[in-house]
């Protein structure tokens, strides 16, 4: 979605201290044309895209995606095996992602069969679910989309080593709060069209 890369390349500039001239420059191409970009009005082609990646130092793969992404209602899932905690994040992350279509799961296996109908932007999962473990849902729901982001929510902090190792993409202490989900979605590594608050 071109207003998805927007959103994308201006926040890779301006963390890059750069101005829309400094890219221009950079580009070859008139201040306009990155305007263009970032109001969503047009797409720069493959060439371009890659130029980018080399100003930007990010992964061209990142980019691609950003131009590829069309879903403007993501779908969020939350899964954890005690429905009190489901039931309390559920609207956290709804506030924090109006657009959204938040879906909460007391059975991985229910989150699963999900992710395969539906693309999953983000999962939240506890890592603790009786027999089943959220390091391994992850690694599930990676081989289904290898762009779902991917957050652990544990109240145990000495998960988080064997989590990284998952390609999961961030880790938050229960119980969740809004500050905690905006941070998280600073650092995720496929970013979607978020809306809501800022």
């Amino acid at each position: 979605m071109i207003m998805l890369f927007a959103e994308v390349l201006k926040k890779l500039r301006r963390k890059k201290g750069l101005s829309q001239s400094d890219i221009a420059k950079q580009m070859y191409v008139t201040k306009s044309t990155v305007s263009r970009w970032e109001n969503g009005t047009r797409l720069p082609d493959a060439t371009m895209i890659s130029r980018l990646a080399e100003i930007l130092d990010v992964d061209v793969n990142y980019l691609l995606y950003a131009t590829t992404e069309r879903d403007e209602s993501p779908n969020i899932i939350m899964v954890d095996d005690n429905a009190v905690i489901l039931n309390g994040g559920l609207p956290v992350i709804k506030k924090v992602l109006p657009n959204a279509r938040v879906t909460g799961f007391t059975k991985p296996s229910e989150a699963i069969d999900f992710a395969k109908q539906n693309r999953v932007a983000l999962a939240f999962l506890d890592i603790e679910m009786g027999a089943v473990s959220g390091l391994d849902v992850c690694r599930e729901l990676l081989e289904i989309n290898q762009h779902t982001n991917v957050v652990y929510l544990t109240a145990y902090s000495n998960y988080s080593l064997d989590a990284w190792e998952t390609g999961a993409c961030g880790f938050m202490l229960k119980p969740i709060t809004v500050e905690a989900i905006k941070t998280r979605l600073d650092k995720l590594r496929f970013p979607f069209l978020l809306g809501g608050e800022k």
